[in-house]
This record gives structure tokens, sequence and C-alpha cells, in this order.
């Protein structure tokens, strides 16, 4: 570990030792900080009183809450959704939960904040920089009690009262707030022991006094001094442990989101002002530095595309609904990260679920809904003014109404998917697109994550999705957990897990140790032979040089080819093999059925349509075998899938593989 952080730049070294040595002292000093006096806080946000500060910071500019929510709009708007959030809203009164995984879980009267949910392992409170969060060796998940902690499953409560007025859910709000922070002083648990949770509570906590903060429940002055110093040190914290590094990803860009959202809610004082400014300097920078120009995401993950791109957007809508700009780079980056997410969404609203998927949001108001990802496109194109954006948002409705507003969501409901869909390719980040009204082959031949060094991308180049007349077929397995089971984090990061030719049982970059679960190796350099998108046929054809590293050295290349009439997907792959072992699997979505006929041949059924599997090559055997898919974080389904072998030879070894639909008797 020491050689490693002895080839970071000087800088870096400097600054982490600096950080290290201000978690040192904290051990005592934060006891001492988690106090901050009434006058002290009060002198920090330079109010004069507490009824002063709580009337100004109410009445601040705060985008993400309309004033004039009512049942009755939202049902005219978005039907179902006061329904859905009223139930929730109970749900988060009796404590009950259902996230990542967990299926419902009674928390009972008093949360235990510092208990994953799942396995019973509890981590003791204890000076958060000191806690060993991470234990490998048993099957627990820190995940549990961050994501409790993240307090978005308690949105429903206050979204309820804004709705209805009812006190009660006010007061849901605050019973849990109020059992948080008793329970989770400043620093002093785990769920303060990695920086991004503590940011994104921030985001949470801001939105939940705008919601709550006029009710009767939040009137009496001890809660409100008790909230206020939260938040007061929960952005505090955020800056003075920011995750910095060498390379920066996503929990450096929830970090300065919070920032941003502490600092412009804490009012004008030149501390707040501290706060969000630098909180926007980051995000300036890093919307050049984590986002390639075409508008993917560096992390090379789609669930993770949606976290950051909700992480770089709602702070640049803070900034503007506020009068500060943003920069042209910042305003081109989000607009590109929107035509990613409408060429990666199908026409039902369904994703990809590539690379890691933890179920991570930022301040989600409409459900935990995983798959759609097109309330973005709104997002971007009402709050940034981006009219292409805006042009091709479509879908529900129910984000929209709370994060903008009752009447935009209401201008924007109703639409239908746009009449024809284009391919596309995404070359900086190496996603590409096949598709027309009816089919979507998303493709991966492009680097990988995290500036090459793994981070939440996995073994997945040539691999692919492809869903034809609407019906999900070949799928990417997904993420399952993380370090909850290192064995299951490694395989379904494997080249085994995706749709992609494996040689000699080799990975295509190779894992640096089991236990390093956020790195790879970086030994495949991707390349893009061919690339036509067409009218009638779309067409790629994509290599590696993973294998290359093998004695005698072997490469795939992959065709890949998608007949927009005919509405056919075509996989040619034809591996210069070095007498090494091939096999090349195709997952398939949990709802296919696999049929295989007494003469060999076989077909899939989805959705009430038919399609034939053929495939043609020398000296290659078919077996269906079965798969596991994680459809969500700590969720895993039973599947199948398709994997053809081959023993090697000495000359290249060819597999076509072709998928079509089975036109029904008499059509």
């Amino acid at each position: 570990m020491i050689s490693r952080g002895l080839r970071k730049p000087p800088s870096y070294i400097f600054e982490r030792v600096q950080q290290e040595a201000g978690k040192f002292v904290d051990r005592w000093a934060a006891p001492r900080r988690a106090q901050l006096s009434e006058r002290g806080m009060l002198s920090l946000l330079e109010f004069p009183d507490l009824d002063t500060a709580w009337s100004a910071l109410m009445a601040r500019p705060y985008p993400f809450l309309p004033e004039n929510v009512s049942i009755e709009t939202l049902r005219a708007v978005a039907p179902g959704e006061v329904e859905r959030i009223l139930a929730d809203a109970e749900l988060a009164a009796s404590h009950r939960i259902d996230i990542l995984g967990s299926g419902p879980i009674d928390l009972g009267p008093e949360i235990d904040w510092h208990r994953d949910f799942k396995t019973g392992r509890r981590w003791p409170p204890a000076y958060c920089h000191r806690i060993e969060y991470s234990n490998l060796t048993e099957p627990s998940d820190v995940k549990s009690p961050w994501e409790l902690s993240r307090l978005q499953w308690l949105i429903p409560a206050g979204q309820a009262w804004r709705l209805s007025g009812d006190e009660r859910h006010a007061q849901t709000v605050r019973e849990v707030l109020e059992q948080w922070i008793d329970a989770n002083p400043y620093a002093g648990s785990v769920n303060w022991s990695c920086t991004m949770e503590v940011a994104l509570r921030i985001l949470t906590f801001t939105w939940f006094m705008r919601a709550c903060g006029g009710s009767q429940a939040w009137a009496d002055r001890p809660f409100r001094l008790k909230f206020l110093r939260s938040l007061v040190l929960h952005t505090e914290f955020t800056d003075r442990y920011i995750e910095r590094s060498d390379v920066n990803g996503n929990h450096y860009t929830a970090d300065a989101a919070g920032l941003v959202f502490g600092g412009s809610f804490l009012g004008e004082g030149a501390k707040a002002r501290a706060w969000a400014d630098e909180g926007w300097r980051v995000l300036e920078e890093e919307a050049r530095l984590q986002v390639f120009p075409d508008g993917v995401d560096f992390e090379a993950s789609v669930p993770y595309h949606r976290l950051v791109a909700e992480l770089f957007v709602l702070p640049a809508i803070y900034g503007l609904r506020s009068g500060r700009g943003i920069s042209d780079t910042w305003r081109e980056r989000m607009s590109a990260m929107a035509r990613f997410t409408a060429a990666y969404s199908r026409n039902d609203g369904t994703v990809p679920v590539w690379g890691d998927a933890d179920d991570a949001r930022s301040l989600p108001m409409a459900g935990r809904g995983l798959d759609d990802h097109r309330y973005l496109l709104a997002l971007i194109g009402e709050g940034l003014g981006d009219s292409e954006a805006l042009a091709a948002f479509h879908g529900p409705v129910g984000e929209l109404y709370w994060m903008l507003a009752p009447e935009t969501a209401d201008r924007l409901g109703g639409r239908e998917p746009p009449a024809k869909r284009n391919s596309v390719a995404f070359k900086d980040g190496g996603f590409y697109v096949l598709a027309g009204q009816d089919d979507h082959v998303f493709i991966d031949c492009g680097p990988l994550g995290l500036a090459d060094r793994g981070g939440h991308g996995h073994n997945d180049l040539l691999s692919l999705e492809a869903s034809l007349l609407g019906r999900r077929l070949i799928v990417d397995p997904g993420c399952y957990v993380y370090t909850a089971s290192p064995l299951e984090r490694n395989a379904f990061r494997s080249t085994a897990y995706h749709n992609t030719p494996q040689i000699a049982d080799e990975e295509i970059n190779r894992f640096v140790r089991p236990d390093y679960l956020w790195t790879l190796h970086n030994d495949a350099e991707h390349e893009v032979r061919e690339w036509s998108p067409g009218e009638a046929v779309s067409r790629i054809v994509i290599s590696h040089s993973g294998y290359e590293r093998l004695s005698p050295p072997a490469r795939p290349v992959r065709t890949v080819s998608l007949d927009h009439q005919a509405h056919t997907l075509t996989i040619e792959d034809v591996i210069a093999a070095g007498g090494h072992a091939v096999s090349i699997p195709l997952h398939l979505a949990p709802e296919v059925l696999v049929e295989r006929s007494s003469d060999g041949s076989l077909s899939l059924r989805a959705g009430g349509e038919s399609f034939s599997v053929d495939w043609r090559g020398d000296g290659w055997r078919l077996d269906v075998q079965p798969a596991r898919v994680a459809p969500s974080y700590g969720s895993v389904t039973e599947s199948h899938k398709l994997v053809w072998a081959h023993d090697g030879g000495e000359q290249d070894v060819a597999l076509t593989v072709t998928v079509a639909p089975i036109p029904p008797a008499g059509r």
C-alpha cells in the first residue's frame, strides 16, 4: 500500500498527509466540535438569533420544492403518484423499509442506525476514522446502514405533509431525524466514515427543512437548534474531509454537490458562501475531467452515469436559480450526458444495467425506480435550457412535478416515444447503440472505468445487451453486491459474466488481487475497425488486445449487425485463438423462455414473441446453462445463458449467431 501511495503526485501525497493528520487530531477535537454552541453556530452563519436564521433560510431560493403542490394537481399530472406517496409515507412512519434487496424489514420503534439490517452485523459507535467498516471476511455490508442513513426512504413523508398538510407526516420526519441526530453525533459513528454519505445527507436535510420547516411539528426551538446544528456540522465535515484523490470519481462529485447544497442553503455569510463556492469550483473542474466530451461518465457504468448526472445537474440548477452562472463546458457536458441517456434508454424506459449498480440516487422524488432515467432529459432540458434534451423527453413526470414545477410536469406529460430511432456512437466513452423503433442493441468497446483503473467498470469489452421488437433478450448480469461478498463481487465483474468471448478461461483485464474490489489491470486496448450506421442495416466491427499477453497470443474480432427491417441481430466472432479454448456466452433476461427442439434447433420466447437462434461454425458446442442476473443491488434472479464452447485450434475459429423474430402463423 505504501509503495502504491508513493507513486501518486507529490501534491496529492502532501494533501493526504495533511488530511490524515487532521483525522488524528479530530479523535479528541470531534466531541467538542459536536457540541457546537448556538452562539457559535449563529456567529458562523452570521445571524443574530435562531428565529431570524430560521426565517431567513426558509425564505432563500430553493429550486427543488415548488410552493404550489397539491393532491389535486399531482393526481391530474401523474396518476397513481399520490397513492404511492401516501402509502410510502405510512411505511416510513412505521419504520418499514425495503432497500438494497433486503425485502420488507421492520426496523422497530427505535432505529438502530449502526446495524446491517440484512445480516445483523453492527458497527459500534466510535470516532468515524477509526472504524473498520469494510470487513471482507464477514458477510456484512456497510451499505446497509449507509443507505438507511441517507434518509431518502423518508422523503415520501415530507411529500405527504406538503400535499395534505397532515401534521402526522411532518412529525414522522422530525422523529426520524431526531433519532438519527441523537444516535450519530458529529464524526461519531460508521455513518460518518465516508464523506460521500455525509454529503448526500446534506441534500436530504435541506429538502426536509424546506418541506417541513413551516409545520407545527418543527416549530419548537430545541428541535430547530438541533437540526440546524447538524446541517452545519454536516457541511463543515464535508469541506474538511472532501474525498480528493489524484483521479476523482463520484465520491468527490457527491462531496462537491453537498457543499453546494449546504453552502447555498445556509445563507449569505462568508463561511456558507465559501462552502458553496468550493463545491461549484470542484464541479466546474470535474465536469470536464469525469465526463467525456460525448457525454459518457468515465466510470463506465450506466447506473453511475445516472447518479453522476444528478450530482452535476442539481447543483447547476441550484446555481442558475440563485443567480449564479455555470461555464459553457459544464453546460455542454450536461447536454452531452442527456444525449447519452436518451440513446441508452429504451422506448419503455428500461436501461442496460451496465457496470456497477448500487441503486444510488441523489434526491429521488418519485420512489426508487431503478430502470427509468428519462427524467434526466427534462431536468437538463428545462433546468439548463437545452431544447434538444427537452424535445427527447417522454415518460413519467413524477420526478419533474417536484424537481421542476407542477405546470412543467403537466406540459411535458403524455409524450410518445420518438417515431424513429437512429444508431449512434459515443466514441470517447466507448459505447455504441444500434437502434430502430423497436430494436435496441447496446455495445461496449471503450476504455476501462475510472481512467483505466477499473472503478465501477467491469470486464465487458465487446459485450452487448439486445432487445428486439421491444422484448429484452440478451442482458448484462449486473452487479449484485460489493463488500458483502468479495467472491460474488469479483464474479459479477468478471469476463465470464458478460456476453463477450473468453479465451483460455482468462480475464480480459486481470484482477489485481481478490480483495482489490475496484481495481483491474489495464491489459486490453480497444479497437473499433468499422462503424456503419444505416437506414437498412447498422454494423460495427470491434476488437481488443486483452488476450495478446497469452502464449501464443490470441485476439477476438466481433461484428455486430442489426437489420432494421427484419429486426434481426447477427453476432459474428472470428478469433485468432492460438490453440486456446474459447467460450462465448449470451446471458438471457430472466423472463426469456428457452425452447430446444429434438432436432437441436433453439428458440427464445418473451412477451408473446418468439425468436429463432441460428448458429454456424465448425467445432462449436452449444449448451444451455443456468445463470444469474442481478436486476438491482442485493437482488439476484435465476436465468439462463447460451454458451458456445470451442477447444481451439491453430487456425482462426469463427462463430456466427443470428437471432430473428419468428412470424406467428398467418402473419
